[in-house]
């Protein structure tokens, strides 16, 4: 896509928490509360335990994900805060943010994938599956909720 760079960003960047907010905004109106209770710490998206990536369209930050490490293995990564703005969405900036995830992951010795959405995001739903993710175990903070759906990739 034209006029889109996508690069690393320090997760608690200013640019970053932005998008992050706007994230957390998106999620609670769809789930209630603030969005996502997850625990997560700025220093888990700092190489080579995480990355956080922003990207920008035509200079502007358009849209964001992260991976962290994932388990004891150091072969795990897990997708967090996958986000495009509204107004740029259906442009295929997500797809390419994950591929951008994907391929950070994999520079850091990283072979598999994983992330938790719920069931009311359909279009990060398609995402994912058209990605070639498949549904596994639930996993992390929201394991046993109702409306939890996990998927992993290997990369």
């Amino acid at each position: 896509m034209s006029g889109l760079e996508i690069r690393d960003e320090r997760y608690d960047s200013a640019v970053a928490q932005r998008l992050i907010s706007a994230a957390l905004a998106d999620l609670a109106a769809r789930y209630g509360g603030s969005g996502d209770e997850t625990p997560v710490a700025a220093d888990e998206f700092v190489p080579p335990a995480g990355t956080f990536l922003v990207a920008y369209l035509d200079g502007e930050p358009v849209g964001c994900a992260g991976w962290r490490s994932h388990g004891d293995t150091g072969e795990v990564a897990e997708l967090k805060r996958l986000y495009v703005s509204p107004a740029v969405r259906g442009r295929g900036i997500a797809r390419a943010v994950l591929a951008a995830v994907e391929e950070s992951a994999r520079r850091h010795g990283r072979r598999r994938l994983i992330l938790e959405c719920g069931d009311r995001q359909p279009e990060a739903i398609a995402l994912y599956q058209s990605s070639g993710f498949e549904r596994i175990p639930d996993f992390g903070y929201y394991r046993g909720s109702p409306s939890v759906l996990s998927f992993g990739r290997w990369l």
